[in-house]
């Protein structure tokens, strides 16, 4: 289902210059799978798929539909892990143009950044809407999401008095946590994040399950792709044909090179939160230590106007993975006109999908020509089952290649340096010395 195909790379890399990466990559693999290795206990991802309880997803999907019988918008509340998998394949397979109701919600997103004018205009939106609620969080005190629920929580109680926590569902810790403790108090309905599952690789959880519940896909679809590809990629004991094993090999090859960033590339804008949700996982898994390739994205033919210049000629330190879906679900034929002022002719009966495909080739023969090495993770199609096996790949092979840096992938230590000075600098209970301190260095005394 998934398929690494190498043909505009083969030219950067040998095969006896890629041997040794290939046998470090399947010792991590090996590493992965005897829980050996850093951050073993958050591997429960690792078998999920095969363990999702069906009463569970049964109770996510009626949990939804009550949501959805009352709402024409639900707000899902959460950041990094706790929404970007979700929203990526919201806005991959639900249509453009969408109208909306109740019984048929929007979907926004809000607990993901701090802008002011954001949430004022979102209280505004929501004051004449019928609304409801999922807020997700491990702890209940991330800054972000505290504050988006405290705001929308506010204005659901002025909104529906005591009617209000019907409209809550918190997906949060099993037993503790500020989250956990409101939703005891107010008699939320609550679903769990496991313990061994950490936010970036927990799509398949109820973080990411009911926000698509929710706006009334299958998700029963969803996780049959990742059933569908785990026992091929975990059977699969040659580094060469595992998709993920070469993978991790080729990124950590070009690594050694000096490549020392990659782009993920799209030919579909509806795959943009896709590369969203991959930048948190390879940039959080990989980006520590000093070590590590920074994740970047571009949406082509778009970028091609803007940062493709700098890919095809600027410095030589980026390679290529291309997100390449072999079917569209749907297409437009170009037709002729009399007149050809646009001088558009020479395309009379090309779909809309097939100029779209000679784009994708004609780049991925420039940036090869060029000097970038260009990867294509080729999938059947954006329907939940291909997508489902799309991000098991990604985070099978993320694993691996954070072992084959030798690095924990299932940890992110960095991440508390910012919060840490926010905190200080808000004057939060404990931090008042060091908010101080940081005053001084900021205004240069």
């Amino acid at each position: 289902m998934i398929r690494l195909e190498t043909r505009f790379a083969s030219s950067f890399v040998s095969t006896r210059e890629l041997e040794p990466f290939l046998s470090t990559a399947e010792t991590a693999r090996l590493t992965l799978h005897s829980a050996d290795g850093k951050g073993n206990e958050y591997l429960g991802w690792l078998n999920l798929p095969k363990k999702e309880s069906d009463s569970e997803i049964e109770r996510i999907i009626q949990s939804a539909e009550r949501l959805r019988a009352v709402s024409e918008t639900v707000v899902i509340i959460g950041i990094g892990g706790s929404y970007l998998g979700s929203r990526a394949i919201l806005e991959a397979v639900l249509p453009y143009f969408k109208k909306n109701s109740r019984g048929n919600p929007e979907i926004l997103f809000a607990g993901h950044h701090l802008e002011s004018r954001y949430y004022f205009e979102l209280v505004e939106y929501l004051q004449d809407r019928d609304f409801s609620i999922n807020v997700i969080s491990k702890s209940g005190t991330t800054t972000e999401p505290a504050i988006a629920f405290r705001i929308l929580w506010d204005l659901l109680v002025k909104k529906y008095g005591s009617g209000a926590a019907k409209r809550v569902v918190a997906t949060t810790d099993v037993s503790k946590g500020a989250l956990k403790s409101f939703a005891d108090a107010e008699g939320f309905e609550t679903f769990t994040i496991p313990d061994d599952v950490g936010g970036r690789y927990s799509v398949l959880t109820p973080v990411g399950l009911f926000p698509l519940a929710a706006a009334g896909l299958p998700i029963r679809d969803f996780i049959f792709g990742f059933r569908n590809i785990l026992s091929d990629l975990h059977e699969n004991k040659d580094p060469f044909s595992n998709p993920a094993t070469r993978y991790a090999a080729l990124r950590n090859y070009f690594l050694s090179t000096g490549r020392i960033v990659e782009i993920l590339a799209n030919f579909n804008p509806s795959l943009h939160f896709v590369s969203e949700w991959w930048k948190q996982l390879f940039g959080e898994s990989e980006g520590k230590e000093n070590r590590g390739i920074f994740p970047a994205s571009m949406d082509f033919t778009t970028d091609l106007h803007s940062l493709g210049q700098y890919v095809q000629e600027g410095k030589r330190i980026l390679f290529e993975t291309v997100l390449s879906p072999s079917s569209n679900r749907s297409d437009l034929i170009l037709n002729s006109t009399r007149e050809n002022l646009d001088s558009l002719n020479f395309l009379t009966g090309n779909t809309i999908g097939h100029v779209n495909e000679q784009a994708r080739l004609g780049t991925l023969l420039a940036h090869a020509d060029g000097g970038v090495p260009c990867l294509e993770v080729v999938f059947p199609d954006i329907t939940l089952s291909s997508l489902g096996a799309l991000f098991y790949f990604f985070e099978y092979a993320c694993a691996i290649s954070g072992y084959c840096l030798g690095v924990n992938p299932f940890d992110q230590p960095g991440v508390e340096a910012y919060k840490k000075n926010m905190f200080s600098l808000l004057d939060k209970p404990g931090f008042e010395k060091e908010g101080a301190a940081l005053r001084k260095r900021i205004l240069g005394n």
